[in-house]
């Protein structure tokens, strides 16, 4: 399955960038992408042998990828420099493609993902990006442009380190440091934050309650603490590098591609969503959602024991 793989990359290469043969890095990123995309499946295969009810008699395995596409896909996310093993990067996630019987693969970037394509695609990318948040012991205050500020800042003091309290918000800052004219600063009140929060977003990042489950049956509730401050930090971050402005003449084929994937995997999971709850008299379904976009109905995840690296694929 290695050796189809990487056939098949290497004639999407050959097309698309006229090429006989792969680079060194270009054949490292296609063996990173399988590397992973393997350990992927084979996690999602089993939680489908998990499911107790609404398994897909589909196993998740090679046979029932859809390589075609797949390769086309990785040639795209390999040329905007996407590396699954690097942290943050890019997440996949497979999905049932009910018009060809096989499964599809979503691409989800990462927050460190979208940092590098705002970095490679933006119209006007700053010199630095400063991404923080606010606690109720801090001091923090906007400076904006005005007759005596001749461009936007923002005075912030941390007084006490260990002890900073609770999150009331968060900034992100755009530094240029030619033109400070053009510094950009964006305030997020708590309550901004949390409306980026995906909508079925895993308690196992976000923290908070969530249903304990013995032998397929609701048994009670427990608290997770979840990695509360992270995933607010990382939304922060998502919202500095999404607020960059991409640059019409940069836009190549892999770009496109990519948006094109993007679409694909939304349609995907609202038509998933609607199959797994549509003609049910009784609708009892714990959605997990890592980074944004992967959502199961395994009644009983996998604990996070350390912070997500993408959660993305979410945040």
């Amino acid at each position: 399955m290695s050796e189809r793989f990487m056939e098949k990359v290497v004639r999407e290469f050959t097309g698309s960038v006229g090429e006989i043969a792969l680079t060194d890095f270009q054949r490292r990123l296609a063996q990173n992408y399988f590397i992973a995309l393997d350990a992927t499946l084979k996690m999602a295969e089993e939680k489908r042998k998990k499911k107790t009810k609404n398994q897909d008699p589909v196993p998740v395995t090679w046979a029932n990828v859809n390589m075609e596409q797949l390769a086309r896909d990785v040639v795209a996310v390999a040329r905007i420099g996407l590396d699954p093993v690097q942290k943050n990067h890019v997440s996949m996630v497979p999905y049932k493609n009910n018009s060809t019987g096989k499964y599809d693969i979503g691409f989800v970037e990462g927050y460190r993902g979208i940092q590098l394509k705002a970095t490679k695609y933006g119209l006007d990318v700053p010199d630095a990006v400063i991404v923080e948040l606010v606690y109720s012991t801090d001091k923090f205050k906007s400076v904006k442009k005005d007759r005596n500020n001749p461009y936007e800042s923002f005075e912030f003091e941390i007084t006490n380190d260990f002890e900073r309290g609770q999150i009331v918000g968060g900034f992100y800052y755009h530094i240029f440091n030619d033109n400070p004219e053009k510094n950009k600063l964006v305030v997020l009140p708590l309550a901004d934050i949390l409306k980026r929060k995906p909508k079925y977003a895993s308690v196992e990042f976000w923290g908070g309650e969530k249903d304990v489950w013995e032998n397929g049956k609701k048994v009670g509730k427990e608290h997770v603490d979840g990695w509360y401050e992270k995933m607010c930090y990382k939304t922060i971050y998502r919202a500095a590098y999404s607020d960059i402005t991409i640059d019409s003449q940069k836009i190549d084929d892999a770009y496109l591609r990519m948006r094109q994937m993007e679409d694909a995997l939304n349609e995907a999971n609202i038509e998933q969503e609607v199959a797994d709850n549509a003609n049910q008299e009784f609708i009892d379904i714990d959605y997990t959602v890592t980074d944004a976009t992967e959502a199961t109905t395994d009644p009983e995840p996998e604990p996070a024991q350390e912070p997500p690296a993408d959660d993305d694929p979410g945040y």
